[in-house]
């Protein structure tokens, strides 16, 4: 079961300044000490402030290249002392950690596929106690928020509270423009549940191609999200990963110069007596909404006693597909989205079966 987390905000970390967004950025991977210094140098030149690069690049196949490893640690301890920015890294193992607090880096995150095993995550939390380090947890592969909360529980549990997320998207096989299906609907649960929670999205890896960004990174500022980690390369061309995502200090500044930031709130009066009122008109259809779901639920028991004394299974599948092809149409035809109907049919559907189960066990 979820646990409350005592968490410090990011804004109180010192390393971020506001208004949003705040922003992490440099290169997928430290390649080298000259390009590792040349990105660093563009990056600080417009005020970056916390600069990012993979140490340890957790690769499907063996013999890709899987980073330069702790060398690459004192080139980021260079950039501390020549440019005075922040330094983070990904971590995936006990080793890692302890590397890190070796040369002093300021930040650390942890990857997709980490965040996804508890005992990598126990390994980390307890490699980590004691220390002060804040930590960014990208949330799993999959769309699992448990498993994403769970593996914040275990940092917090050893003592860690300056804890963010980074939302960089799910795997998937649907055919999307993007690397990542973006899962909005997820970070937005976890930003609802913990909203002291620092919060950054990754458009680099949910885009896979840098023309998607500024669109992905205004999404994460839409819905309010503290800030961004973007991958950002001297040369993009020559990157050794993920060149085709990442972009120049330049570009950078010129996507983050182009978004559209939008206050969390308004003091204005208008706005304040407007929304209010339609606020109020929403808690009315929201109420309406629960009442015909429980009215529903009581037809659905009905049926679910006329299957039995008639010796019918539950589950009709031939007849759900229908009426799930009949609502969504009925919902296009009203402006609601496919996936927005089949989630919420699916929902009443399910609940459905389970009263009619219960029915069937005799409850």
């Amino acid at each position: 079961m979820a646990h409350e987390l005592d968490i410090i905000p990011g804004t109180e970390w010192g390393f971020f300044t506001l208004p949003r967004p705040m922003c992490i950025a440099g290169p997928c991977s430290a390649e080298t000490e000259e390009q590792v210094m040349e990105t660093a140098k563009g990056l600080n030149a417009f005020g970056i402030h916390v600069f990012r690069a993979g140490i340890w690049k957790p690769r499907t196949h063996p013999g890709s290249f899987e980073g330069v490893g702790t060398p690459g640690l004192k080139w980021l301890k260079k950039v501390k002392e020549t440019y005075g920015m922040k330094v983070c890294t990904e971590v995936a193992s006990e080793k890692h950690v302890l590397e890190c607090i070796k040369y002093g880096v300021d930040v650390i995150w942890i990857g997709a596929r980490t965040s996804a095993n508890p005992f990598l995550m126990q390994e980390i939390a307890d490699a980590l106690e004691g220390t002060d380090i804040p930590v960014l947890v990208k949330n799993p592969v999959n769309p699992d928020l448990d498993l994403w909360i769970g593996a914040l529980e275990r940092l917090n549990r050893a003592g860690l509270r300056k804890l963010g997320v980074i939302h960089r998207g799910f795997s998937t096989s649907a055919p999307i423009p993007y690397r990542n299906d973006p899962g909005w609907k997820i970070a937005i649960e976890l930003r609802t549940r913990y909203p002291k929670l620092a919060f950054f999205a990754d458009p680099s890896h949910m885009a896979g191609d840098r023309k998607y960004l500024l669109e992905l990174s205004q999404r994460a500022m839409d819905l309010g999200l503290d800030g961004l980690m973007v991958e950002s390369h001297c040369d993009p061309s020559c990157a050794w990963s993920d060149a085709k995502q990442q972009l120049t200090p330049h570009d950078l500044q010129t996507l983050l110069e182009s978004l559209v930031i939008r206050d969390n709130t308004s003091e204005n009066e208008a706005y304040k007596e407007g929304i209010d009122a339609l606020r109020t008109r929403i808690d009315v259809l929201d109420e309406n909404l629960i009442k015909l779901l429980a009215d529903r639920c009581k037809v659905s028991g009905q049926i679910g006693q006329y299957k039995k004394d008639h010796n019918v299974a539950i589950l009709q599948a031939g007849r759900w597909e229908q009426v799930l092809s009949d609502m969504i149409e009925k919902g296009k035809a009203l402006g609601l989205s496919e996936e927005c109907v089949s989630a919420i049919m699916n929902a009443i559907h399910d609940e459905s079966v389970r009263v009619q189960n219960r029915v069937l066990e005799g409850d």
